[in-house]
């Protein structure tokens, strides 16, 4: 069983990381879990390099799960005949339109003249480019440029606190969410959330096509920040992707909100992913800033489960050795007195009204105590190693699962090493031995090791988790 840092990590697939050989070397290099970008090639593209992804998967003998992420209503600019150069306090017109017409801007977003309120910002191009709504006659939106620049066709646009019209999914997120499910991908980013209604409708839209695909969703909106609460009981895991927030709520807001959104996940036992731009550099630099290794660092700090490369894997020039100075990042992160183990928050204990957070915190309490190697979860749906990673142990949590489905969402959680095993029947000194054989083949550990076992009796893996044993491996047959 291959050894991961207790920090999992995303890369995203693209066409510098497209080929077998590539992404065999990511999932040597660290990769946990694999992100396919919609907003990036068709269909037919994705599936040749899931079917890759499925056979290295294979290959090395442990799950690999995958993120499909939705693109959302993504604005853009318009085909134009060639850049325009925008000059600052100069006044430039936007409309609804699929290419330039006289000396209006074409936009595809059909609500603009409609939803833009006097005063607001428009940026474009990630922000490089910043304009203030003047007022709108009919469906020409005036505007006064505050940062110019050059502006090129198809780039993308952000209006901060506008585009309700919009729905969340497009057509094109649709077909791609049946596509998601045809094929058996694990999770489903979801761009642009507002609220917590934007998660239902794609939840809906799986249970219409008999799905059973979890939701991640992206919080890269000002909306989302203020509903964040909601968005989070409702979603499997939170992303927070800091390129759009960045821009929809300007860079210096971003620290704190991470940090915010992570405890906040964090309380209601949610998976959380930090991306967007970790390790930039390495797209053009074999070696990061130190500045981003910093970023990353304060990412694992602040309590993510997840970190994950973008254009860095996607685009770059060095896929693979971006993802081992993260992994190395993570690694020297781990394991500095920094990094606080064996601990829940008040606001975790608070929020988890079950008998299950008195288990996980006896289960952490003993981790403290006992000389242990690792702490076994006998489990169906995941929950018990997901609450308990929310602990940050000192020792692995390996998990014993019988749906291989599960197994392998299980593996975006922090410090949780999952394998499928079907153990059936009460506790028995027949579940001993193959929990046993189980610990050697697949996590390589012998006889002597202690580990603490927790799962659901009488029942194995069904209902909630109700029992602890301390058990040392080898010693049931020596007795």
């Amino acid at each position: 069983m291959k050894k991961f840092n207790s920090t999992k990590i995303i890369a995203t697939i693209g066409p510098s990381s497209e080929t077998k050989e590539t992404i065999r070397a990511l999932v040597d290099a660290g990769v946990t879990m694999f992100r396919l970008n919609s907003s990036h090639a068709d269909e037919e593209t994705h599936l040749k390099r899931l079917n890759i992804i499925r056979e290295v998967e294979k290959e090395v003998g442990y799950p690999i799960p995958v993120l499909m992420d939705l693109q959302g209503p993504k604005i853009r600019v318009g085909l134009l005949d060639e850049p325009i150069e925008l000059i600052k306090d100069s006044i430039v017109k936007f409309k609804h339109a699929a290419k330039k017409e006289d000396d209006i801007i074409p936009v595809d977003y059909e609500g603009i003249a409609k939803d833009v309120k006097i005063g607001e910002k428009i940026m474009l191009d990630d922000g490089k480019l910043v304009m203030e709504v003047l007022g709108v006659e009919g469906d020409i939106v005036n505007a006064k440029v505050l940062c110019g620049g050059l502006l090129k066709q198809r780039k993308g646009i952000n209006i901060p606190g506008s585009q309700g019209s919009l729905n969340v999914l497009t057509e094109r997120d649709k077909a791609f969410v049946k596509f998601s499910i045809d094929n058996e991908i694990d999770y489903l980013g979801l761009s642009f959330v507002r609220d917590e209604k934007d998660v239902m409708e794609l939840r809906e839209i799986i249970k219409q096509n008999n799905g059973k695909i979890k939701i991640i969703s992206k919080i890269e909106k000002p909306q989302a920040v203020e509903n964040v609460d909601e968005i989070i009981l409702r979603s499997a895991g939170i992303m927070v992707a800091r390129g759009d927030l960045g821009i929809e709520i300007s860079p210096e807001k971003v620290p704190i909100v991470q940090k915010e959104i992570i405890k906040k996940a964090n309380a209601q036992r949610k998976v959380v992913i930090v991306a967007t731009q970790m390790l930039e550099s390495m797209i053009e630099q074999p070696i990061p800033t130190r500045a981003e290794a910093s970023d990353v660092a304060n990412a694992i700090l602040d309590g993510t489960d997840a970190i994950m490369l973008s254009g860095e894997t996607a685009a770059g020039k060095y896929p693979v050795e971006a993802v081992k100075m993260m992994s190395s990042i993570a690694a020297n992160v781990e394991n500095s007195q920094l990094m606080v183990h064996n601990k829940y928050s008040k606001d975790l204990i608070e929020a988890c009204k079950d008998d299950s957070i008195a288990i996980c915190t006896a289960i952490i309490d003993m981790v403290e105590k006992v000389d242990v190697k690792a702490i076994i979860t006998l489990t169906a749906s995941g929950y018990t190693p997901k609450l308990l990673s929310k602990a940050k142990p000192s020792v692995p949590i390996l998990s014993f699962c019988p749906s291989y489905r599960n197994t392998r969402r299980m593996i975006l959680f922090s410090d949780v090493y999952p394998a499928e095993m079907n153990i059936n029947g009460n506790f028995s000194s027949n579940t001993v031995k193959d929990l046993e054989d189980g610990l050697k083949a697949k996590f390589e550990m012998k006889n002597g090791d202690k580990v603490i076992i927790t799962g659901a009796l009488p029942d194995l893996m069904v209902g909630k988790t109700n029992f602890i044993k301390l058990h040392e491996i080898g010693a049931s047959a020596n007795e």
